[in-house]
């Protein structure tokens, strides 16, 4: 439903995380002992931490990207979660002054994925109305989801990561949009793309694939396209998270393979997750959890974050799972951001981590050096 269209209200608290810009089995199976979430040779939990998304492309040369490595090691941070660039040198030099590297990658959204789109476009999720994401993505054009249904599927993206984590010079892999893409966006996000989402509109809801009705067929005894109200159906909405869930279980396995730890961004609680993107990341076996509470995606205020990791961490209770809270620096000053921190350590988070590294102003490296005491 366009925005102009809708006249009623729905109160901030109605519908939570979201859309960010270009830059995601049921049960929880424990992950081997052997490795820890930081990636020592211990099951004990670890201190609290700080990390940072990064963008590893651009044209900084090795020494500005020492310099930059420095500052963020001198302020207390512990590492780096890297998208792009040269592999060997980032990593080299994150090492070399004592950062852990892990590699930052998008899973199902495979829009930069040139070999998929030509080779498989049968892979890629399809709404209620018919329409595949390949040809017609929603919300912006990068949005190009695969089905994590499909076995196919699981196995390109389970090869992946395992390739990557078999890289001697990465100390873990870190999973992104690992999820069926947004059937409703966050709140604040609404105005942004002339939306008010006050249900599941079928343009967004995904994936009525052929795969995906023909197993949910099998087992439950109707097409989901049948369904009066796919949305109040708790067999199909139960389907879509442990879609997800057994794509993610494959790709643990095959990074704990190589003794590396494996950690995703997720959605910002597991209500919130489940609700807007067929996301159950409490049932995950993955060694971190990195919810993204940016709290201006939903209209709330600072504390939110502290309440976002107490429900996440009780839903995470006895699955040996750390969280660190994701914290979003537009929108976030200096102090807001060591108050942010504060709050996340205050809630029993193992830690946080920035979007993104260019975000961070000297002074916030200087908030964050009071918050941690370094």
């Amino acid at each position: 439903m366009r925005r102009r269209h809708f006249l009623g209200t729905l109160g901030k608290g109605a519908v939570g995380a979201g859309l960010l810009p270009a830059s995601a089995l049921q049960g929880c199976v424990a992950r081997p002992d052997a490795v820890s979430a930081t990636g020592e040779d211990t099951a004990a939990g670890a201190d609290f931490t700080a990390w940072t998304w990064v963008h590893g492309g651009g044209d900084r040369s090795a020494e500005e990207w020492r310099a930059r490595f420095r500052a963020l090691s001198d302020a207390g941070f512990h590492a780096v979660l890297v998208s792009g660039g040269d592999t060997g040198m980032l990593s080299d030099i994150a090492r070399s002054v004592g950062l852990q590297f892990h590699r930052w990658i998008w899973i199902m959204n495979r829009n930069g994925d040139a070999w998929a789109q030509e080779n498989h476009p049968e892979w890629f999720t399809v709404n209620r109305n018919g329409e595949s994401t390949l040809e017609h993505p929603p919300y912006v054009g990068y949005y190009r989801w695969v089905c994590p249904t499909r076995e196919p599927v699981r196995e390109y993206l389970a090869s992946m990561v395992g390739e990557i984590a078999a890289d001697e010079r990465i100390d873990g892999v870190h999973l992104d949009y690992i999820r069926h893409s947004d059937v409703i966006l966050p709140i604040g996000l609404w105005e942004r793309y002339d939306l008010v989402q006050d249900r599941e509109y079928p343009e967004f809801d995904y994936c009525y694939c052929e795969v995906c009705r023909a197993a949910f067929l099998d087992g439950h005894g109707v097409d989901p396209m049948e369904l009066e109200d796919p949305a109040a159906d708790e067999a199909w909405v139960r389907f879509r998270w442990d879609s997800v869930t057994g794509a993610v279980s494959r790709m643990a396995e095959a990074v704990h393979e190589h003794g590396k730890p494996i950690s995703a961004a997720v959605f910002p609680t597991p209500t919130i997750a489940r609700r807007l993107v067929r996301q159950a990341w409490d049932e995950w076996p993955v060694d971190m959890l990195f919810p993204m509470l940016y709290h201006s995606f939903y209209l709330e205020d600072i504390p939110w974050i502290g309440a976002g990791v107490r429900e996440g961490l009780a839903a995470l209770e006895g699955s040996g799972t750390e969280l660190r809270a994701g914290l979003y620096l537009p929108s976030l000053g200096p102090d807001e951001l060591a108050e942010a921190v504060r709050l996340s350590r205050e809630a029993g988070s193992a830690g946080f981590s920035t979007f993104e590294m260019n975000g961070l102003t000297d002074e916030h490296l200087a908030a964050l050096r009071g918050v941690l005491g370094t």
